[in-house]
């Protein structure tokens, strides 16, 4: 069973970043698909960056070029950090994992979520 905990997040000022942090325990070795989504009031829970099984990233075009979401595999760490917050970053953010196989994270549909973060642009 995977257990993801979240860090990070809260009141962030206009130009300034956002870092947060997922703990995966429970998750054992490397490779499986992982990413940060976020829910904004009124929308859905889109994914904002993503992992594949091979280390690959994609990022959703409002975040492109000014995040980076990165892993480190021996502490079971997602890390996911935003620059240069605009209002429209604001909502919940989640961390998702699972140990899935490579053709899995093509189309990937989470199972396992942490408990969410707030993030608000002020």
């Amino acid at each position: 069973h995977v257990q993801l905990v979240e860090s990070g997040g809260g009141a962030v000022q206009a130009g300034r970043s956002l870092n947060l942090s997922c703990e995966a325990h429970g998750y054992t070795g490397s490779g499986g698909c992982k990413g940060g989504f976020r829910q904004s009031p009124g929308k859905d829970r889109e994914a904002v960056a993503t992992i594949d099984y091979y280390g690959g990233t994609k990022y959703d075009d409002s975040v492109k070029g000014r995040s980076t979401i990165s892993e480190d595999n021996n502490k079971n760490i997602l890390y996911l950090q935003m620059n240069d917050l605009k209002p429209e970053d604001s909502g919940m953010y989640y961390c998702a994992a699972d140990q899935l196989g490579p053709v899995a994270c093509m189309g990937w549909q989470p199972d396992n979520w942490g408990q969410g973060t707030q993030v608000h642009r002020l």
